[in-house]
């Protein structure tokens, strides 16, 4: 008998690495967006809640953030050609189902993304409009006014704070009683906006409410119990992973109520790098099975319309009771 030691080595088997990676592909999005060091929000939110949400990220860098886990105190803004040439290169190479677009750093940089947006009109776009009271006053009304004109035109899901997007978008607001949901939606909606998720309105009982609404009707709510914790990062979180979402097929109410579990269970399992506030946990479901999170859904919401954003359709929106 020969001994297995004296025989020959078997040689690996070859692979048709074409069909493979046909087999592997997965669904790709691209997401313009600044840098962020800490790893609280920007490119490094993008990647952490799209790679969750089985899709694979294009970054392409638009400005780098000067911060640390409190605050924001600076940044630098890349070059629009700069900006430009990344995006075009990829999108040359690499079919593209969704756009999300972050902290683009200039008013240049703006024009640029808006006009890729323009050229790929088919690929739907979210943007975050994330707070922004850092800048300067002059450097942020710029920022805004150009992310009015040229973004939002090309925009079919805004993602915003309550608070920021009435800033923004309802300056002038004289009534006694605060702006709703569908305000904001018809404010954004004036500027080309389809859809509009407003995210953390106060509610009764130490709850948040988040809205999808548009300048008709608020399509659904999602409550969910407000957590002690500050947290930086979230709303990158939600718009990141509602963009994989729909770059990955899902009909826009079914993607936007399993974006908002998905952000509910990486605050609940959140952390605090450093010394200042705490970070969402995007990888939460990879720390093992005994983490605490309830993720039962209530599937009874009543029926909500139907309607069109892109190429994708409305369905159910099943609301999340998820509590902490």
């Amino acid at each position: 008998m020969t001994d297995a030691l004296d025989s020959p080595p078997k040689q690996p088997s070859k692979r048709d690495t074409s069909t493979t990676a046909h087999q592997l592909t997965l669904p790709c999005v691209l997401s313009f967006n600044a840098n962020d060091p800490t790893g609280a929000g920007g490119l490094a939110a993008d990647i952490g809640a799209m790679g969750s949400a089985s899709v694979h990220m294009l970054p392409v860098v638009t400005a780098v953030l000067i911060r640390d886990t409190t605050a924001v105190q600076d940044h630098v803004s890349l070059d629009a050609d700069a900006i430009n040439d990344q995006a075009r290169m990829v999108l040359e190479d690499i079919p593209v189902t969704s756009f999300k677009v972050g902290f683009l750093g200039s008013p240049e940089n703006i024009s640029a993304v808006a006009q890729i947006a323009n050229d790929y009109a088919d690929t739907p776009v979210v943007a975050y409009m994330p707070s922004l009271t850092w800048m300067d006053d002059i450097a942020l009304d710029a920022y805004l006014d150009a992310f009015t004109e040229l973004m939002l035109p090309q925009t079919a899901v805004l993602v915003g704070n309550y608070s920021t997007l009435c800033r923004w978008l309802l300056p002038d607001w004289a009534s006694e009683k605060p702006p709703t949901p569908r305000d904001v939606a018809r404010a954004a909606q004036l500027h080309g906006v389809s859809y509009t998720l407003v995210t953390g309105l106060n509610a009764p009982e130490q709850f948040l409410e988040n809205h999808l609404a548009s300048p008709e009707t608020v399509l659904a709510t999602a409550r969910f119990e407000r957590f002690d914790t500050t947290f930086t990062g979230a709303g990158e979180t939600l718009s990141a992973a509602l963009t994989a979402l729909l770059g990955a097929g899902e009909d826009l109410q079914s993607a936007c109520a399993e974006a908002l579990t998905y952000l509910d269970q990486s605050l609940d399992a959140g952390f605090a790098p450093g010394m200042g506030h705490a970070l969402p946990d995007r990888l939460f479901w990879g720390r093992g099975e005994d983490d605490g999170i309830d993720d039962t859904e209530d599937t009874d919401a009543p029926d909500t319309p139907t309607l069109d954003v892109g190429h994708h359709t409305l369905g159910d929106f099943p609301l999340d009771d998820t509590k902490h």
